[in-house]
Formats: structure tokens, C-alpha cells, sequence
């Protein structure tokens, strides 16, 4: 994803995602499920709770890039929040709309 949508690799920094919990969500379009050999995403959920983490990478993007990632998490009906990380950055997460807080 990251050299379709970028053209290049990201050099991310690790991190924990506050108030979230992983889960899955169902891929829709069963051309994208076939193409990729999964029947779900992993994502995760608002919990809003304090003990929960999810551990991952956070990457800085240019302004172009964020409207690339954009272009493409909508596809999959993900969109954009803001979320805290346990180092007290502010990010932005995207998340499936279903599940969207």
C-alpha cells in the first residue's frame, strides 16, 4: 500500500493508540476479498477506555499524501479521527464509518 499510494516506503516510529481495541472489518467487495486472499481488514475500535492500547507505527506524510491515503481508505469506507498516542502525539487513525465514534 504504502508504494501504490505514496511511491515510497514510510519510516514510521512506534507507539500505542489510545482507547482503541483491534478488531476486524468485513471487506465488502468480494474482487478486492479474491485479489487479496482475506475476507477482513484489521482496524481498530473506539472504546474510549483508558487502559486500552494498540500497538503500531506512527508516520509523517506530507499534505499530498494524507489526500492519496484519503482517496484511498474511503474506498474501504474508512475515514479520519483524531486520536491520542500513549507518547501524547495527536494522530489521525483511520477507522471504519461503521464503527467511526
Amino acid at each position: 500500500m504504502q508504494l501504490s499510494t505514496f511511491r515510497r516506503l514510510l519510516q514510521g516510529q512506534r507507539d500505542e493508540l489510545l482507547g482503541f481495541e483491534l478488531s476486524l472489518t468485513r471487506i465488502e467487495d468480494q474482487q478486492v476479498a479474491a485479489a487479496i486472499g482475506k475476507t477482513h481488514h484489521a482496524n481498530v475500535t473506539f472504546n474510549g477506555r483508558n487502559d486500552s492500547r494498540v500497538s503500531g507505527a506512527v508516520f509523517e506524510i506530507t499534505d499530498a499524501e494524507l489526500a492519496a491515503a484519503d482517496q484511498y481508505e474511503r474506498l474501504a469506507a474508512y475515514k479520519q479521527v483524531t486520536a491520542k498516542l500513549a507518547s501524547g502525539k495527536e494522530v489521525w487513525v483511520y477507522v471504519n464509518t461503521r464503527a467511526a465514534p
